[in-house]
Parts: C-alpha cells; sequence; structure tokens
C-alpha cells in the first residue's frame, strides 16, 4: 500500500520539488494550496483558514493513513519592525505559523490512531540568525522551529517524529520576487545583486530546491527514525560563519 504525504504549498518552488520528489518515491501526495498544479492530488485550500484547512485533512484520513506532513506554504515579507503594519504582521503570521499549526492539527489524530507519523516544517536559516529588513518573517520562521521541537516532545510517545528544515537562500520563484522587489526599491541590478547573493554563501552558490527537497525526503524515511526535534540546516554553510 502506499503511504500518503500531505503537502502544503506544494505548486510552486520548493514546495513542488518535494511533491515531485515524494511522487517519484511512491507516495500518495495530496499538494494544499490556492495556486493550482499538475503535480499530486491538487486540493484547493486557503492555509489561512482553520475550518478549511481542517475539514480537506479531516475528508483525506477518512480514506488515508496521513504517514507525512510537509508544512511548506509560506510568505516573505521584507520591512524592519517599524515599516511593518499590523496587517502586514498579521498577514505573514497568519500564513507562516497559522498554517502550519492547522495543519499539524489536523493530521495528529490519524497520525496517532496510526502510531507513526512524520511530520516536517519548512522553516529557515533565519529560524537560527537574523537577517536586515526581516522582522516579521523572521519571528515566524523561528516559530516554526519552536512548533517542531514542541511536537516533537509531546507526540513522541506515538511515534511521531517533528523536525523543521532550515533553508538558507535557495533559487525559487519566492527568492526571485524577494530580489525584485527589492531591486525595485533599491535601482539595484537584478543580475550584481544575484551574484552578490551567491557570494555570500561560502559554497559559493544559492541552494537549489531539489537539494532542499531529498532532505525533507530523508526525514520522512524510515532512516531517519531516530531523527526528532532537531533543526536540518541547508545553507552552503551560511550560518556557520
Amino acid at each position: 500500500m502506499k503511504k500518503t504525504a500531505i503537502v502544503t504549498g506544494g505548486s510552486s518552488g520548493i514546495g513542488l520539488s518535494i511533491v515531485k520528489k515524494f511522487i517519484d518515491e511512491g507516495y500518495k501526495v495530496f499538494n494544499l494550496d490556492i495556486q493550482s498544479s499538475q503535480y499530486g492530488e491538487f486540493k484547493l485550500c486557503d492555509l489561512c483558514d482553520e475550518q478549511t484547512v481542517s475539514c480537506i485533512i479531516g475528508d483525506i484520513s477518512a480514506t488515508h493513513n496521513i504517514n507525512v506532513l510537509v508544512s511548506n506554504a509560506g510568505m516573505h515579507f521584507s520591512a524592519n519592525i517599524e515599516n511593518t503594519s499590523m496587517a502586514d504582521f498579521d498577514k505573514v503570521f497568519n500564513l507562516n505559523v497559522k498554517g502550519a499549526f492547522s495543519a499539524i492539527k489536523a493530521v495528529l489524530p490519524s497520525m496517532k490512531a496510526n502510531k507513526d507519523g512524520a511530520i516536517i516544517l519548512i522553516s529557515s536559516d533565519q529560524a537560527l540568525i537574523a537577517k536586515h529588513n526581516s522582522f516579521a518573517y523572521n519571528l515566524t520562521k523561528a516559530a516554526l522551529a519552536s512548533m517542531a521541537k514542541t511536537t516533537a516532545l509531546d507526540y513522541a510517545e506515538f511515534n511521531i517524529r517533528a523536525n523543521a528544515v532550515c533553508p538558507g537562500t535557495i533559487e525559487t520563484p519566492l527568492y526571485h520576487q524577494a530580489i525584485d522587489q527589492y531591486c525595485k526599491k533599491s535601482g539595484a541590478d537584478k543580475e550584481t545583486v544575484h551574484q552578490e547573493e551567491a557570494q555570500l554563501q561560502p559554497l559559493g552558490r544559492l541552494g537549489k530546491a531539489d537539494e532542499v527537497a531529498e532532505l525533507v525526503l530523508f526525514l520522512a524515511s524510515d532512516k531517519a527514525k531516530f531523527i526528532t526535534g532537531s533543526l536540518q540546516v541547508i545553507d552552503g554553510g551560511y550560518t556557520a560563519q
């Protein structure tokens, strides 16, 4: 019988690579996103709406044992605290943190009943370090790291593992969107900024979404049975500096 994985925000970037990787490994994959996709079984879902998340995951668990949750849906927001309005803060927090909270809460009954499960939260290197003009985003990614640790402790007795993956700078549509916004505000040349970002990494390049997906797949597998409550950094050495 195929194992079942739920991936939130699986229609683009890192999420899409994760969906494809799990499909290739023989998983039945449900992709919860607001943007449609031809990969996996797509479920239109606003992760900011707890009731919708609960209903969709409840329907999935009625016919499938949920083996894996990858909570990936999120958004970037660049601003310091003074330039972050309450509306901005709520928007970022509602998706990045409350979306993960809703998804985890919804999969736990199925995982507890089966005494098995792997929860992987896509956090960021910003769970470990601070970056300029990243007040709200940085805060949400640190919250996800905390969520992985507390969930790991609370549900270890059910053989449910929870870990956070902390990518550094990965070349995705979200990355290009952030760079475009920066260049629009600053007037900087995009290619120059892109090369500068690459040189900030000790390995001299940006990460790839597929590399993150490989790590996520490993954490979901039986090979990682003794790994829980961890923050798995994949950043080309950036946070080691």
